[in-house]
C-alpha cells in the first residue's frame, strides 16, 4: 500500500468516526429536546396547580374573615 492509499484509508476512517459521532449527537440532542418539552409541560401543570391552591386558600381566608366579622 502506498503512502497516499494509507492516508486515504486513515481519512476514510476519520470521516466514518465523525459521521458516527454526528449521528450519536443528533440522537442525544433529540432526546434532550423531548426531555425539555416534558419538563416544561410538567412545570406548566405545577404552576397551574399552585395557582389553584393559592386561590382556594385565599377564598378560605376570606370566608374565615367574614365569619369572624359576623361574630
Amino acid at each position: 500500500m502506498s503512502m497516499n492509499e494509507m492516508e486515504l484509508k486513515h481519512l476514510e476512517r476519520r470521516v466514518d468516526e465523525i459521521l458516527q459521532r454526528l449521528a450519536s449527537l443528533k440522537s442525544e440532542n433529540q432526546a434532550l429536546r423531548e426531555s425539555q418539552a416534558a419538563l416544561l409541560s410538567e412545570r406548566a401543570k405545577l404552576i397551574e396547580k399552585n395557582e389553584l391552591a393559592r386561590s382556594r386558600v385565599e377564598a378560605m381566608i376570606s370566608r374565615l374573615k367574614s365569619m369572624e366579622q359576623e361574630s
